[in-house]
């Protein structure tokens, strides 16, 4: 199950965006939704009324949505999307889990984005972390060490691992000075680490030209503001020296290890 929701843990609308994009190349369909009544405030996250498929005016409500895709081979993937709930938090990551244990799902990973000081001209940064030990092994995670206010993923995350589920959150970093939605650049690189973690292959379409276009527009704003442009060279020297070439060839031997220890999974069937 892969699940993500629009709102404090979305930066960039990064995370949400992943998900469309998977639901739409994978073509997921519907399987379920949960009922809006239940967990959101609407003077908060209010309805919204256009014209449907049919051209009838319609209201569409905030809700969470959850679709399967059957990808080659026959596997099933299961991706969650809505919007962070503003009550019941419980209540509600219990029906997930439910709808979860229906669909046989044995793995949860969350997706989230979250604003950082990271220039827009270096890869983006996606972390992904776990509880499970087991996991971190087999996938050359890195421990969850986070302490402090959490989202809705955050909650999920650890609802599914108290079920006995493994889970695992990934987190884009998606520069601060270029918050305002969307970010294809991360959306591009939080489906590359899906890929990776899960092992299977995303067809990125247009995304790729969409995220080139992304920074050259960035690229012009920072030209054009000299204060911009100062700060996103800061944020370019802090990147650069944190990644020394010793740094570089541990990620490089870390990276060699878990591709061995895929091919040996994948030679063990």
């Amino acid at each position: 199950m892969l699940a993500a929701f629009e709102g404090w843990n979305d930066a960039g609308s990064a995370a949400s965006l992943a998900l469309e994009h998977l639901a739409d190349v994978w073509g997921a369909e519907q399987v379920d939704e949960l009922d809006p009544e239940e967990y959101h405030d609407f003077q908060v996250n209010r309805p919204t009324v256009g014209p449907g498929p049919d051209g009838e005016r319609r209201l569409t409500w905030p809700t969470t949505k959850v679709s399967v895709a059957t990808l080659p081979g026959g596997r099933q993937v299961v991706l969650v999307h809505g919007i962070e709930p503003s009550m019941r938090w419980r209540r509600y990551c219990a029906e997930l889990l439910d709808i979860a244990t229906n669909l046989h799902v044995g793995s949860v990973v969350t997706v989230g984005a979250l604003l950082a000081d990271v220039p827009h001209t270096r890869p983006i940064p996606v972390s992904a972390t776990t509880d499970d030990p087991d996991l971190r092994d087999a996938l050359g995670l890195e421990a969850n060490t986070y302490e402090g206010p959490t989202g809705i993923v955050g909650v999920l995350q650890h609802e599914a691992r108290a079920q006995g589920r493994r889970a695992l959150s990934l987190w884009a970093a998606v520069p601060h000075y270029v918050a305002h939605p969307p970010s294809p650049k991360a959306t591009l690189a939080i489906l590359h680490k899906i890929e990776q973690v899960i092992g299977a292959t995303v067809p990125l379409g247009e995304l790729v030209e969409d995220a080139i276009a992304w920074q050259h527009g960035v690229d012009e704003l920072a030209g054009e503001d000299s204060e911009i442009g100062d700060y996103v060279r800061q944020l370019e020297e802090a990147k650069d020296t944190a990644e020394l070439p010793e740094a570089s060839g541990e990620a490089i031997a870390q990276e060699f290890e878990r591709y061995l220890r895929r091919r040996d999974r994948g030679t063990n069937g």
